[in-house]
């Protein structure tokens, strides 16, 4: 399958969550430790063939039940997000738990604004660059 079907693929995943009414942050938080996208970080898994109902089928089986209501991002912020991470995990071979300890929902959330523009590449270089600047604030402490 091509690389850019799974990412749109996670990106609705992500959007069909906000429809569901789940909240929006842990959702994320969630879906990026889960063993589901760690089968999506496989080199071949046959979640990998699976429609974003399937895979949200899949989290509520293994969550036992996701949170509900809560905090709700746009639309927009929660396709990007799905797509950028996934996107992420085939720019640069990091997994879904690692990246998102690098970018966790609320920046991605923040982020959007600015960089939703642009080229996904270039959005995941700043991101990770900002996750350098706030580890080395934290050092200098």
């Amino acid at each position: 399958m091509e690389k850019r079907q799974l990412c749109d693929i996670q990106g609705r995943l992500f959007e069909l969550a906000l429809k569901n009414g789940y909240d929006c942050p842990a959702f994320i938080d969630f879906f990026m430790n889960s063993r589901t996208a760690a089968a999506l970080d496989d080199i071949y898994d046959r979640l990998q063939w699976a429609g974003e109902e399937y895979l949200l089928e899949e989290l509520i089986d293994e969550s036992g039940g996701l949170k509900k209501a809560g905090t709700v991002y746009a639309k927009e912020v929660m396709y990007w997000a799905g797509y950028t991470y996934r996107y992420w995990h085939y720019y640069t071979n990091e997994f879904s738990r690692d990246i998102y300890k690098t970018a966790d929902a609320e920046t991605m959330n923040t982020c959007w604004l600015g960089f939703h523009t642009f080229d996904v590449e270039m959005a995941i270089d700043d991101l990770k660059e900002i996750y350098q600047q706030k580890c080395g604030s934290q050092n200098s402490k």
